[in-house]
């Protein structure tokens, strides 16, 4: 026994001085939290016997801890996704209920102007649950088993598609997400804003004080870049927290009221008749772009999954997908009412721009309190706020990676105050460029889709490589493919739609 003490004490005596490891993959440096360390040189014929297995177990034991407390990657510590792994189930499911619900969800009944009441929500139905079966996907392909963790959707996306490939598959649909929802969120934010204060002030002494639509624009922004300068994902699950409450709240407030009102008088549920059939089919495909973009987020669950620690134990991926099941039965609690409700209550009188929140101004600001509709209008401009955080994230991690990547030291804060300042700005000033952005749900539906419902069944079968022919491997084949496809008909029909019913394009003029 004395020599097996003796072996022990040399063998955690050697795994505490070891050096930190650093793993190079994809030209980055990766953190895993479980790297397999080599075998022992000390493994004798003694340690192989049963005698031994209890003492085996110590020693790993002892490894494992080590490995837990070894910093292994500096540049993961120095990002804002990565730099603080605190994170739970609860977290993730603030961060997802603040992402997975928002203005895009207000927009879901203009899809059932067009499929009806039977193919609206069987495809409302399909789409949840294809989109929750990918979520499950991405969550056992976020730890490899080399204990390599992808916090971010473009590093797994090269993992699986190799380096180029991955970055011109997912580079730009990434970046367009977090980019053109937080210019998204300038907009309807800004709008709101002044809507809310016109509620608020009538009186004509306040007639002084009145913004314009651009300088309300910028109020928000301001508003916004200052709540950014949290410095990690982490540090903002309260934010999301605030996000989430108040995106339950307003969507619930919206269906509750519009159901309570009643059905709007000459209301019809009959597709528009006057069409070609080319239109319809266009129209058809731009309607399921509307129903996917309701789902997007799907480019941030890696992240928010890379908040959480993760052992041999306990893997991130259990306590990720707790927050899952509850955040999106909260979702589901909140979309499928608002489209069913929404639709029912206002057919096809539906607005095509601002969909039921314009809706609830439009037919019910004169029998509805005014303090309801304030309310709403207040819980849509939080939640604007809230959700700009967590999908400006991925830029601000981007943009700090390439400093840290070329002078291998952490952002120093005033750096990390202007790209944060300076993305805000750039936000702002294409809300008032392209003020027309918020009437291209569809294209930018059918643009995000693969990476909602294609890319993670393509990356489950080169990274786990299923057998061939199996169930999963034909499911996952069966549907990536079909997203693909569905993605080219949605963005055709997209721009079919702009191209025959048109838009109002304006530029500099919100």
């Amino acid at each position: 026994m004395e020599e097996v003490a003796e072996i022990v004490k040399k063998q955690s005596s050697l795994a505490i001085s070891t050096p930190p490891v650093q793993v190079q993959v994809n030209h980055q440096i990766h953190s895993p939290n479980s790297i397999s360390f080599p075998k022992s040189p000390y493994n004798s014929r003694f340690m192989n016997t049963p005698l031994a297995t209890p003492l085996k177990k110590v020693i790993e034991n002892i490894l494992e801890e080590v490995g837990h407390f070894t910093k292994f990657d500096q540049q993961d510590d120095w990002l804002p996704i990565t730099a603080c792994r605190k994170g739970n189930a609860y977290y993730a499911a603030f961060h997802l209920l603040c992402s997975g619900i928002g203005f895009q969800a207000l927009v879901l009944p203009l899809a059932f102007t067009t499929l009806g009441w039977t193919w609206g929500i069987l495809c409302l139905c399909v789409a949840f649950t294809w989109q929750l079966y990918t979520l499950w996907l991405l969550i056992q392909l976020h730890e490899s088993d080399t204990g390599i963790r992808h916090s971010r959707y473009l590093k797994l996306a090269m993992a699986a598609f190799g380096e180029k490939l991955g970055k011109i598959l997912v580079l730009f649909p990434v970046q367009y997400l977090s980019g053109g929802t937080c210019v998204t969120l300038i907009m309807i934010g800004g709008g709101t804003m002044k809507i809310l204060f016109q509620m608020v002030c009538e009186d004509s002494s306040c007639s002084l004080y009145q913004l314009k639509t651009i300088e309300w624009y910028l109020v928000f922004t301001v508003a916004a870049i200052l709540l950014a300068q949290l410095p990690n994902l982490n540090s903002i699950a309260g934010v999301s927290l605030i996000g989430a409450i108040t995106a339950v709240g307003y969507c619930s407030l919206i269906w509750i009221v519009s159901v309570y009102q009643g059905r709007l008088d000459n209301v019809s549920y009959e597709p528009p008749r006057r069409q070609s059939q080319a239109t319809r089919i266009f129209s058809v495909w731009n309607a399921l772009g509307i129903i996917a973009f309701a789902f997007r987020g799907h480019n941030l669950v890696l992240e928010i999954q890379g908040t959480i620690r993760s052992d041999s134990k306990n893997p991130s991926r259990l306590a990720m997908w707790k927050g899952v099941m509850f955040a999106y039965l909260v979702i589901a609690s909140c979309l499928f009412p608002l489209a069913i409700g929404g639709y029912w209550a206002y057919g096809n009188l539906m607005p095509s721009n601002g969909g039921m929140l314009s809706a609830l101004k439009k037919y019910h600001e004169h029998d509805t309190s005014k303090f309801i509709i304030a309310l709403t209008s207040l819980l849509v401009v939080i939640n604007g706020l809230s959700s700009f955080q967590i999908y400006a994230m991925p830029i601000f991690d981007n943009l700090e990676f390439r400093y840290t990547s070329k002078w291998n030291k952490p952002c120093p804060r005033w750096l990390r105050i202007v790209f944060r300042s300076l993305f805000g700005c750039l936000t702002f000033f294409i809300s008032i460029a392209l003020p027309f952005l918020p009437s291209l749900a569809g294209l930018i539906g059918g643009v995000a889709l693969p990476i909602t419902l294609a890319y993670p069944c393509f990356m489950w079968i080169l990274i786990k490589k299923p057998k061939k022919h199996s169930t999963t491997w034909y499911l996952n084949w069966t549907l990536g493919a079909v997203g693909m496809i569905l993605s080219v008909l949605i963005v055709i029909g997209a721009i079919w739609g702009i191209v025959a019913l048109g838009i109002q394009i304006h530029f500099f003029n919100p």
